[in-house]
């Protein structure tokens, strides 16, 4: 049976990255993207590069807001795949570079929906499959989030995903010491070197000798787990 690999994340150059590496290791992999803005109505792939990894792509929609939705993703990759081996969780959230006052409503509850509340609903499916099969690697990834120079507007909303979302998988790798499922967290301190941390990421995922409910640290000058 061909291993299976699950990415999701917002679209992002690392999550294309992760992607070309998904694409070198199967023939086929699965894909979900976490809806774009609210005012958005697709996802525009940013180079020829991403258009040409679509072949060896199972993309499926998915709603971060919904559990059914987060069930029928990971039941859909299955279906796909044959099994699910390993499920890497990438968060980039988008920018909203303005000031308080300019938000609106419907904007503030997309943002939380789609990059704070889905991954709790996913992280417990994938939690279940993988309990249940006895085996798997859960990946969450987190890049390093600009919070913008001083003539931008400063990011109100990208930090605070950032700071959820590694806030909520220290949680789980240290829940997870008993589980039958390896959690694994993969981070960077500085922005840039989307290919060589993408590489890093499966190449730790494939070591024999991994450390469940760590991190591991990727940086220019070494690599470090903290």
């Amino acid at each position: 049976m061909s291993r299976g690999i699950v990415l999701v994340g917002n679209e992002s150059s690392l999550l294309s990255a992760l992607c070309a590496e998904a694409g070198k290791r199967v023939e086929k992999y699965a894909l979900a993207y976490i809806p774009p803005g609210h005012d958005r109505k697709t996802i525009q792939y940013s180079s020829i590069e991403d258009r040409s990894l679509a072949d060896r792509q199972y993309i499926f929609d998915w709603n971060p807001a919904s559990p059914v939705s987060a069930k029928t993703l990971v039941l859909s990759a299955l279906n796909k795949l044959g099994n699910i081996d390993e499920a890497v969780l990438v968060c980039v959230p988008p920018a909203y570079r303005k000031n308080a006052d300019a938000f609106t409503a419907d904007e503030i509850d997309h943002f939380f929906d789609c990059n704070i509340k889905g991954w709790f609903f996913l992280v417990r499916e994938l939690a279940v499959f993988f309990t249940e099969r006895k085996r798997g690697t859960l990946a969450l990834v987190l890049p390093e989030i600009n919070t913008g120079s001083g003539v931008d507007a400063p990011d109100l909303c990208g930090p605070v995903a950032a700071a959820s979302f590694r806030s909520f998988a220290q949680g789980i790798m240290l829940s997870s010491v008993n589980t039958p499922y390896e959690t694994l967290g993969f981070s960077v301190p500085q922005p840039g070197g989307d290919q060589a941390f993408a590489a890093y990421v499966f190449k730790t995922m494939e070591e024999e000798k991994r450390n469940s409910g760590r991190w591991y640290k990727f940086g220019k000058f070494g690599l470090f787990n903290r």
